[in-house]
C-alpha cells in the first residue's frame, strides 16, 4: 500500500515539476533528548528538511525513517520538520538511525546517528512454592516483560543471613523474554531466596539489570541427623555384648524411608531400609575398636554422624612358635603356644581345621604329611582368640637329577635342542640350574617333580649338567654329564691354486679346496666345468683337500671348481666354490723340436718336389727327339742324334706359340736363300706328366724335328 501511495506521489510531483522548479537544500536529524537515553525514557526522532521552490505553494515530499538500514516509518508532508516518537525506549530501540527526503525525482539522506539505550529493567521473579522439603524441587521463573529476546538470565540461590551463593544457574532465552529453572533443596538449606539478573547485548555493549530478589522459601527437614546409641554405656570390656544403634526422626511417616547404613571404617556392618533405626550387635572384642559412621541417604539427601569406640582387652592374642622352617624330613617338629602375662586359659593347636594338640605344646617326627599351616587357639570364658598362622614346611631331599636331550647325540650347528632336568623325588619347589661348559646357562624354579626343559643353540661340541636344589639342608644335587656333539655344516667353500694357474706340460697341477670350520668327515669333489664326473674325490676330517695332478697335459686346461659337504649338508645341496682357470702350455724344447721337425718335413718335401720336377722336365725334352728320328738313316751306329746345322736348335723353336693347344706353323722368311736340300718339319706335342708342387704350370711344348731330303736333281750332280 505504501509503495502505491509513494508512486502516486512521485507521479504527481513529476507533473507539477514540469511547471515549477524544486531543490533540496539540506536535511538533517535531531535525537531528543540526546543520542544516549536511559531505559524507559521517551525518545523523539526529528527529520528537518530545507526545500526551495519557484512555486507559491510548498511542494509535497516524502520523509522516510530508517533503523539499521531498515525502513520503519514514512510520511507525506509539506512541512519542514517531521517527527517519530518512541515512548519508554528499551534496549532493542538502540541502533543506527537516519532519514531520507524524496521530492519529485530528487532525494537526500542524513548522516547516520548512533542511539544508545542504557540499562535493563529489573526482572520479575516468581516461585512455585514458599515451603519446601529437603530433597524437593523449587521452580523459579525470571522475566523481563518490557524487553525483547535474546536475553541472558542469571539466577542464584541464597541462604538467609549468610554470605555467598549456594547455587547458581545461567540460561539464555533466544525466543522469549523469560526463563524457568528448577533448583533442588539440599540438606543444608533452611530459609532461602532466589536472585535474578538479566543481561542484553546492545550492539557492542552489554546492558545488565539490577538484581531482583524473590520471596523467602522455608525448608523443612525430611529426616533428622542420625544419632548413635551404644550399649553398654561407659567402659566396654572384651566379652561384653556390644550393641550399636543408629536412629533418625522422619517428618512424614507416610513417605518412603531413607536407608540407614552403619560402617566401621569403610566396611558396612549393618543397614536398614524399612525402619528409622539400624542395629549392630556383637560380642565385644578388641578388634571392634575403631571409628563407626552412621549414614542416612535418600535420593538426593545424605546426612552423617560418627563415634569412636574403645574396648578394653581381656587378654592378648596367643603366640605360636615353632622349630625353624623348613624342616628336613625325619627332624623333630616342635610347636608351643603362649599368652603374654601367662593367664590361665584353654589352649588348642590346629593344623588347618584339624586339632593336633589340646595343650600348649606339640612335638612329632617330621614327615612330608606334616607340612601345612598351624594355629593356636586360646580361650578365657567366652572370649576366644587365635594366633597368627605359622607355615611349616617339611622338606624331602632331592634324588640325583637326570639330564637328557630330545635329540640324538649329534646336532647340527645352530639348531635348537631341548635339554631336560628332572629329580623324580624330593619336595618342591625345586630350583634347577643348567650348566654349559661349567657355567650357569639358565635357571628355573618349578613347583612339581615333572621335567623342566631348557632350550639352547650350541655352536660347538658341548657338555651339559643339571644342578637341583630345594628347601632341604643337603647340598645341591648334580647330574651326570651330557655330551652333545655339534656338527658344523659346510657353509663356505673356496678353491685356490697352490703352485701356479699357468702350468707347463709335464709339470704339476695343485688345487686346494678349503671350507669353514665344518665338522668332519668332509667329502671333497673337484670338477672341471662342463663335466659331470669329478676329476678327483676324497673324504677327509681336515678342512682342506688337495688335488695333485702330475705331468699335466694340454687336455687338462680349463676352469675348475669344487663341492664340499658333510652329514649336516644334503649331497644335492653341497656348497660350491668359486671357479679358477688353469692354463697348460708346451715346454720350450718341445716347441723347438716340433718346429725343427716341421721345417725338416717342409724342406724335404721341397727338395723331393724339385727333383721330380727336373727329372720330368729332362725326360720330357728327350722323348720328342727320339720319337722324330728315321729308323736307320737318322741314327748312327752309336744311336746319337744327327746334327745338321748349328742353327738347328735355334730353328727348332721358330714359330712357337705360348698358347696351350694352338700350334700353327709359321712360314719361313722368304728373303732367305733357298736351301739346296728339301726340308720337312714334323710337329710333336709334348705334355709334362705332373708339374712339381711349388713350380709354375707350363703349357704344351711344340718340338719341331727337321728331316732333310736329297734333291734328286742334286743327287745327280757329281
Amino acid at each position: 500500500m505504501w509503495l502505491g501511495v509513494l508512486l502516486t506521489f512521485l507521479l504527481c510531483s513529476s507533473l507539477e515539476g514540469q511547471e515549477n522548479s524544486f531543490t533540496i537544500n539540506s536535511i538533517h536529524m535531531e535525537i531528543l533528548p540526546s543520542l544516549e537515553v536511559q531505559n524507559g525514557e521517551n525518545l523523539t526522532l526529528q527529520c528537518i528538511v530545507d526545500v526551495s521552490t519557484t512555486s507559491q505553494v510548498k511542494p509535497q515530499h516524502w520523509v522516510l525513517f530508517y533503523k539499521d538500514d531498515v525502513l520503519f516509518h514514512n510520511i507525506s508532508s509539506r512541512e519542514n520538520t517531521e517527527s517519530y516518537f518512541i515512548p519508554q525506549a528499551r534496549v532493542y530501540d538502540a541502533g543506527t538511525y537516519k532519514c531520507t527526503v524524496i521530492l519529485n525525482n530528487k532525494q537526500k539522506t542524513t548522516l547516520e546517528y548512533q542511539v544508545l539505550v542504557k540499562g535493563v529493567p529489573s526482572p520479575r521473579v516468581m516461585l512455585d512454592k514458599k515451603e519446601a522439603i529437603e530433597g524437593g524441587i523449587v521452580t523459579v521463573n525470571c522475566s523481563v516483560p518490557e524487553e525483547r529476546p535474546p536475553i541472558h538470565f542469571t539466577i542464584e540461590k541464597h541462604e538467609l543471613n549468610t554470605k555467598g551463593v549456594r547455587q547458581k544457574k545461567e540460561k539464555t532465552s533466544q525466543n522469549q523474554n523469560f526463563v524457568t529453572l528448577k533448583f533442588t533443596i539440599e540438606e543444608q538449606d533452611r530459609v532461602i531466596s532466589f536472585h535474578c539478573q538479566a543481561s542484553i547485548i546492545s550492539r557492542t555493549n552489554v546492558e545488565t539489570s539490577e538484581s531482583s530478589k524473590s520471596e523467602l522459601v522455608t525448608v523443612t527437614e525430611s529426616f533428622s541427623i542420625p544419632k548413635f546409641h551404644v550399649s553398654p554405656e561407659g567402659r566396654i570390656t572384651e566379652g561384653d555384648q556390644l550393641s550399636i544403634r543408629c536412629t533418625i526422626q522422619v517428618r512424614d511417616l507416610d513417605q518412603v524411608l531413607p536407608e540407614i547404613i552403619i560402617q566401621k571404617d569403610k566396611a558396612i556392618v549393618a543397614h536398614s531400609k524399612s525402619s528409622p533405626e539400624a542395629i549392630y550387635s556383637v560380642m565385644a572384642m578388641v578388634e571392634h575398636n575403631g571409628n563407626y559412621t552412621c549414614k542416612v541417604e535418600s535420593s538426593q539427601i545424605s546426612k552423617v554422624s560418627s563415634i569412636v569406640l574403645n574396648i578394653t582387652e581381656l587378654f592378648s592374642k596367643p603366640k605360636l612358635e615353632s622349630s625353624p622352617s623348613p624342616l628336613d624330613k625325619g627332624a623333630s617338629l616342635d610347636l608351643w603356644c603362649s599368652i603374654p602375662g601367662a593367664p590361665l586359659a584353654n589352649f588348642t593347636i590346629q593344623k588347618g581345621n584339624k586339632v593336633v594338640s589340646q595343650s600348649q605344646n606339640f612335638t612329632t617326627v617330621a614327615s612330608e604329611w606334616d607340612s601345612g599351616t598351624y594355629t593356636c587357639i586360646a580361650g578365657i570364658g567366652k572370649v576366644v582368640k587365635q594366633s597368627k598362622p605359622v607355615r611349616i614346611a617339611v622338606c624331602e631331599m632331592l634324588s640325583k637329577p637326570e639330564i637328557f636331550c630330545d635329540s640324538k647325540s649329534e646336532v647340527i650347528k645352530g639348531q635348537t635342542i631341548e635339554v631336560s632336568c628332572q629329580s623324580r623325588r624330593g619336595t618342591s619347589p625345586i630350583s634347577y640350574h643348567l650348566l654349559k661348559a661349567s657355567n650357569i646357562l639358565k635357571s628355573r624354579n618349578v613347583s612339581s617333580n615333572e621335567p623342566t626343559v631348557f632350550k639352547d643353540n650350541p655352536t660347538k661340541d658341548v657338555e651339559y649338567q643339571c644342578i637341583a636344589d630345594n628347601c632341604h639342608s643337603h647340598a645341591e644335587m648334580v647330574s651326570d654329564v651330557l655330551r652333545v656333539k655339534v656338527i658344523a655344516p659346510v657353509e663356505e667353500v673356496k678353491l685356490s691354486v697352490l703352485l701356479s694357474d699357468v702350468v707347463e706340460t709335464g709339470k704339476d697341477i695343485v688345487l686346494q679346496c678349503s671350507v669353514n670350520n665344518a665338522s668332519g668327515p668332509i667329502t671333497y669333489r673337484f670338477y672341471r666345468e662342463k663335466e659331470s664326473n669329478p676329476v678327483y674325490e676324497s673324504v677327509s676330517n681336515d678342512t682342506r683337500a688337495v688335488w695333485h695332478e702330475s705331468e699335466a697335459s694340454k687336455g687338462q686346461e680349463g676352469q675348475y671348481y669344487c663341492l664340499a659337504s658333510n652329514r649336516a649338508n644334503l649331497a644335492k645341496n653341497a656348497p660350491q666354490s668359486n671357479a679358477v682357470t688353469v692354463r697348460v702350455f708346451l715346454a720350450p724344447w718341445k716347441k723347438g723340436l716340433i718346429a725343427v721337425t716341421i721345417i725338416g718335413v717342409i724342406i724335404a718335401t721341397l727338395i723331393l718336389g724339385a727333383r721330380c720336377y727336373f727329372l720330368k722336365k729332362a725326360k720330357a725334352k728327350q722323348m720328342p727327339v727320339e720319337m722324330s728320328r728315321p729308323a736307320a738313316p737318322l741314327l748312327n751306329s752309336n744311336n746319337e742324334k744327327m746334327l745338321s746345322d748349328p742353327n738347328t736348335e735355334a730353328n727348332r723353336h721358330y714359330g712357337y706359340n705360348d698358347d696351350v693347344g694352338n700350334h700353327a706353323m709359321k712360314p719361313i722368311n722368304e728373303n732367305k736363300e733357298p736351301l739346296t736340300l728339301d726340308v720337312e718339319y714334323t710337329e710333336v706335342e709334348v705334355t709334362p706328366s705332373e708339374p712339381h708342387q711349388g713350380l709354375g704350370t707350363k703349357g704344351t711344348e711344340t718340338v719341331y724335328s727337321e728331316i732333310r731330303k736329297a734333291d734328286p736333281e742334286n743327287r745327280r750332280l757329281p
